[in-house]
């Protein structure tokens, strides 16, 4: 009887331990996933794209920058964004293909067809970017400035406003006015006088010509044309009153903006005021980021 006993005492013991073994092993498998699920950037992500933070982040913010310049802005990023609160996050910077590849910009004079179909380049690399981290499962979000806000409403054109979560767009304009346009395609430069009066002026060197070129092939385009069946909720978009670079948005804008449900922040501010007044704002109006 006492050697029964002892029997089953053993048996119950080995059961135990064999469960803890098993438990044990489950559990160390779990964390050996969870450390393994890193989402590291590809290598061919990183070719295009510059990047700052928290590369595992589930949140990405994805610039695509503003000029257009031939060369990718870095630092000009971060100074934008100090006074935003990027602790945890992961910020990128895309590549445009006049960053690519800078010296067919710079030594020969482009055609407006090159320009515009230059344009489309950038607007795939972008796509793709944003894409590969949307795949990953990541929250993302787009900011676009300037000469950006134009390839971010190109972007939402071409792939539609699911390919991220939100947008937040910054001193662009929905329908650039025509002569503005049309003389930029010819490779001139100009302005806004008190963002209202478009006026233009000629210019010699060839890689401003050609930056002037590119900024016309997606200045061309009709927004409020393009965007009027879709719901633009998910858009913050940022103007200012005075902005000498792209004018301010007409009435029939910002009429435009409110009907599809954007949320719109007005600033008295010329162009570089307006970014600097309201890109604290803007994250957190439109990224809910503070």
């Amino acid at each position: 009887m006492i050697t029964m006993e002892k029997d089953k005492i053993m048996k119950r013991i080995n059961l135990i331990l064999t469960l803890f073994l098993s438990v044990l092993i489950l559990s160390c498998s779990k964390d050996d996933n969870i450390q393994n699920s890193g989402l590291e950037i590809s290598q061919e992500i990183k070719d295009l794209i510059y990047f700052k933070g928290d590369e595992n982040s589930s949140t990405v913010i994805i610039n695509t920058q503003g000029g257009p310049i031939p060369e990718l802005a870095t630092t000009e990023l971060d100074e934008i964004l100090e006074n935003v609160n990027t602790t945890n996050l992961l910020t990128v910077n895309v590549h445009q293909a006049q960053t690519l590849k800078p010296s067919l910009f710079t030594s020969n004079e482009i055609t407006f067809n090159q320009a515009i179909d230059y344009d489309a380049e950038s607007i795939e690399t972008l796509y793709d970017v944003v894409k590969y981290f949307k795949d990953q499962g990541r929250t993302v979000y787009v900011l676009g400035i300037s000469f950006g806000a134009f390839m971010t409403q190109e972007l939402i054109n071409k792939k539609g406003l699911n390919v991220a979560d939100k947008y937040l767009i910054m001193v662009g304009r929905l329908d650039m006015n025509e002569v503005f346009w049309q003389g930029f395609s010819e490779g001139k430069t100009g302005g806004f006088i008190n963002g209202i009066s478009p006026v233009l002026e000629e210019q010699t060197d060839i890689t401003d010509k050609n930056m002037s070129k590119l900024a016309a092939g997606l200045g061309q385009n009709r927004y409020t044309e393009l965007f009027k069946t879709l719901d633009l909720s998910n858009i913050t978009y940022v103007y200012g009153k005075t902005d000498q670079q792209v004018g301010k948005l007409t009435d029939s804008e910002v009429q435009f903006l409110q009907s599809k449900g954007a949320n719109i922040i007005a600033g008295n501010g010329d162009h570089s005021d307006t970014i600097d007044d309201y890109i604290v704002q803007g994250f957190k109006e439109a990224f809910g980021i503070e």
